[in-house]
């Protein structure tokens, strides 16, 4: 067979190979869109500053052993909207402040009620907040409201006041936490000179949102010792690498 035969026929194979990569790469990619498959665990690195959120449904936590897994921050929720308020939120925070543990208070944004009384809230609340993490505020749809969206510009207003009243209070930007279904509808080029804490745990932020970000919350199906509430599940964030904790420190 001459050497010509032989590369003909080896047309076939090659072809083959790179037919079976493209339907690979395509299904993955599928897979991907529709939230099957998740990737982010690859794209954390062991230099990477990692925290993570916890609110009542992670019971009792012990902030020892969280360090010792590798969590350095955490963001503990503390308000919701205008009245309520994690029945863990106290205990929680007594116990970072006192294992060393850098911690900041989330409040979780009421579509339903004034900017202005769920920041008094927050303020009356968590109180002072030196030495702590900067304040946040988790603002995405719950209810029915994705199905039925307020009007974005009466949520913006709210949460223009909201973040207004916790800056003149704390002289420091509020992060904003939200993930690319509140980007899109409320958030994008209206409030792009805060800080954002954004929620993509399928795939990273860049790719799923192109937003710029200082943390990214790449997974929350994390399981680590140190709870044992209702929720065996916790949130995972991750700092940018060029943003340092210190950043955030409430002076």
């Amino acid at each position: 067979m001459t050497k010509i035969n032989k590369r003909i026929r080896s047309i076939p194979s090659v072809l083959c190979v790179f037919i079976l990569i493209a339907v690979m790469l395509a299904a993955a990619a599928f897979l991907l869109k529709i939230q099957v498959i998740r990737i982010n665990p690859f794209f954390i690195k062991e230099e990477s500053i990692v925290g993570a959120d916890i609110a009542r449904y992670q019971g009792d936590v012990n902030m020892e052993k969280l360090n010792g897994e590798g969590i350095e921050f955490l963001y503990i929720k503390a308000p919701e909207g205008s009245s309520h308020t994690d029945i863990r939120f106290e205990e929680n925070m007594q116990k970072a402040r006192a294992a060393g543990m850098p911690a900041g208070a989330y409040h979780f944004f009421s579509m339903d009620s004034s900017g202005a009384k769920q920041a008094q809230h927050y303020i009356e609340t968590v109180g002072e907040l030196s030495g702590c993490l900067c304040p946040a505020v988790d603002v995405e749809f719950y209810g029915d409201k994705q199905e039925n969206p307020p009007p974005a510009e009466t949520v913006r207003e709210e949460l223009h006041a909201f973040l207004s009243a916790l800056e003149e209070e704390y002289h420091v930007k509020p992060v904003i936490y939200c993930g690319r279904a509140i980007l899109d509808a409320y958030i994008d080029e209206t409030f792009d000179d805060y800080p954002f804490w954004i929620r993509s745990v399928y795939a990273p932020v860049r790719f799923a949102t192109g937003h710029d970000w200082v943390i990214w919350q790449y997974s929350d199906h994390g399981r680590l010792e140190g709870y044992n509430g209702i929720e065996t599940h916790i949130d995972l964030d991750v700092l940018h690498p060029d943003v340092e904790l210190d950043d955030l420190i409430v002076q």
